[in-house]
């Protein structure tokens, strides 16, 4: 006999006439799936409409030595960089074409990517020995793609990040991705920041520093939402450098431009929303105001048994759909390799099929190229929803989004305004399903919802 909470229903209600905003890119990813030079996986780009890739670590191991970049490109730091004979442009040239026939616009990370063997020998990680000469080599990549110099495109690529994970340097015998001190960091992103507006002002958006994270927030005096637990010393150092960053660059001494600033987290879903949260806010206490925040690199099942299973893909609907109402102006998975790394969480390497989570993305895209979000809530906070309209008004498409992360089946009554329930197509990635269209029909307004399940409804 079942007990009293398992026949218990819960509710979500949803006005699609009240807009709360625009729909936000948070369905980007990492690097692309790439399989050498072939693109036969690229279309899986356009098909579920992913809008950014992320150009971090492509390629593998020292970005397979001809990506994206900087000592891929600009091979000798000796070399006159005014001289397009000194850049190596074919490879990230050839990877940026394929993005782009994909309208996926490529995030592009001005840095290196991981050296994860580091403890052997580093490469590349290193502070660049004349900063001002690295920032004119970014320059030049930029004019490269945007301004077609060196037989380069016109494309108006508009992110450009400088470094990634540069406050891992608390110790340099452990730091994979900076050699370096705090302070040779901050220079570098000054240096450079102020010589890339200088030469293309609001053409493009430029920020870094892609920090590690917020772990340790709880422990740090500007948040007061949780409150006492202890972190490990370099999960505070994250903490310290981004003040610290946030400082230097806002003094007179060093003031510098930051269009957006850029953060990891491989936290689930709840600490995701108060890493977010945290972030807004300091930003907002050291005046930065009109800066973009973006999670650029996060993943909520980054482990090889875990990523091809339901739950990795409820867990990514979820995100998405809770990053939708707060700061994040993008999200970006990491990441859309093709490969056996844990992290590579859209795709089976072994069968080239997507794993459930890719459909989650094509999910959201239904509802971000609807544009506007309406107004959702679901009563069990395990529950994620989310749904979208393409205009205000009755007569419109809209979608509901539903990712169940309670861990128990759920029996739900849907309470929707705005729009046709006897339209409604059920979508359903979840028990015996995978982003199919079920065909039922949603008697009295109830909607049966299992254990790590994730649903689209279309109207």
């Amino acid at each position: 006999m079942k007990n009293e909470s398992e026949n218990k229903l819960m509710n979500i209600t949803a006005d699609f006439n009240i807009i709360t905003g625009r729909v936000k890119p948070m369905h980007g990813i990492g690097q692309p799936p790439t399989i050498g030079q072939s693109t036969a996986m690229f279309h899986y780009l356009r098909d579920a409409g992913i809008p950014y890739s992320r150009l971090h670590d492509v390629g593998g191991r020292l970005g397979g030595g001809v990506y994206v970049d900087i000592p891929n490109i600009f091979r000798d730091f000796d070399a006159d960089e005014n001289d397009p004979n000194s850049y190596d442009f074919v490879f990230t040239d050839w990877l940026m074409e394929q993005l782009i026939r994909q309208d996926c616009e490529p995030f592009f990370r001005l840095g290196v990517t991981i050296e994860n063997a580091h403890m052997m020998k580093s490469y590349n990680i290193y502070p660049p020995k004349d900063p001002h000469k690295w920032a004119r080599i970014c320059e030049h990549i930029i004019r490269h793609y945007n301004q077609g110099w060196a037989n380069g495109y016109r494309w108006g690529i508009e992110y450009w990040e400088i470094w990634n994970e540069p406050d891992d340097c608390w110790k340099e015998e452990t730091s994979a991705m900076w050699k370096g001190t705090k302070e040779q960091y901050f220079e570098l992103y000054s240096i450079t920041a102020n010589h890339l507006k200088k030469c293309f002002g609001s053409t493009i958006r430029v920020g870094g520093y892609a920090s590690c994270g917020f772990y340790a927030m709880d422990s740090d005096p500007d948040y007061d939402g949780m409150g006492g637990r202890e972190a490990a010393k370099f999960e505070e150092f994250f903490i310290q450098f981004f003040r610290e960053f946030l400082l230097y660059i806002s003094s007179e001494e060093h003031r510098a431009p930051l269009d957006f600033f850029s953060w990891h987290t491989y936290a689930d879903v709840k600490t995701a929303i108060r890493h977010a949260q945290y972030c807004r806010r300091v930003l907002d206490n050291f005046g930065f105001t009109n800066t973009e925040d973006i999670l650029n690199e996060w993943n909520t099942t980054h482990d090889r048994y875990g990523r091809s299973t339901l739950l990795a893909a409820a867990r990514v609907l979820a995100m998405m759909i809770a990053m939708q109402k707060q700061s994040p102006s993008m999200l970006c998975f990491y990441d859309g390799r093709l490969g056996p790394s844990e992290y590579g969480g859209l795709f089976n390497p072994d069968t080239w099929e997507p794993y459930p989570a890719y459909y989650a993305m094509k999910a959201f895209n239904d509802a971000y190229r609807l544009g506007f979000a309406g107004d959702a809530v679901s009563d069990n906070e395990d529950v994620y929803v989310m749904a979208a309209a393409d205009r205000g008004v009755n007569g419109g498409k809209a979608v509901l989004l539903i990712a169940n992360l309670s861990g128990k089946d759920q029996n739900v009554t849907l309470d929707l305004r705005g729009v046709n329930m006897a339209k409604a197509e059920v979508i359903r990635t979840d028990r015996g399903h995978t982003y199919t269209i079920t065909g039922e029909h949603l008697w009295k307004n109830q909607l049966f919802l299992p254990a790590d399940g994730s649903v689209e409804i279309r109207f």
